[in-house]
């Protein structure tokens, strides 16, 4: 996230003397931040595919410019299933999208009821 606002030799550095907190920091800025394109596009795939995800959480870890992502979601559709399984399902919803990333982390789990 710092990276839109510092060379990577800087966020290096931050991050070797700082740790967390430049991470914490860059949380921090990016709730701050409005929603790029493909956090949008891919949580309304995410819903569509999971109408009853009780939460759902997509975030664009790479800066905002679309390579890698980070999904939390939860829904009752993952009841019963093992975390592989859940995160199958997942990347099937994505499929298209996933072929123009470099990477992505699933977080799923099942609503506590």
């Amino acid at each position: 996230m710092l990276a839109r606002f510092c060379s990577s030799r800087t966020v290096s550095t931050l991050h070797a003397l700082c740790g967390n907190q430049v991470s914490l920091y860059g949380q921090l800025q990016r709730c701050l931040s409005t929603q790029t394109d493909g956090e949008v596009r891919i949580a309304n795939i995410l819903r569509e595919k999971f109408p009853s995800a009780s939460s759902l959480k997509v975030t664009d870890i790479s800066g905002g410019c679309g390579a890698m992502y980070e999904i939390h979601i939860e829904s009752s559709e993952f009841q019963g299933k093992k975390t592989v399984q859940q995160h199958q399902l997942v990347n099937q919803a994505l499929k298209e999208e996933i072929q123009g990333m470099h990477g992505l982390r699933i977080f799923t789990g099942v609503p506590d009821q």
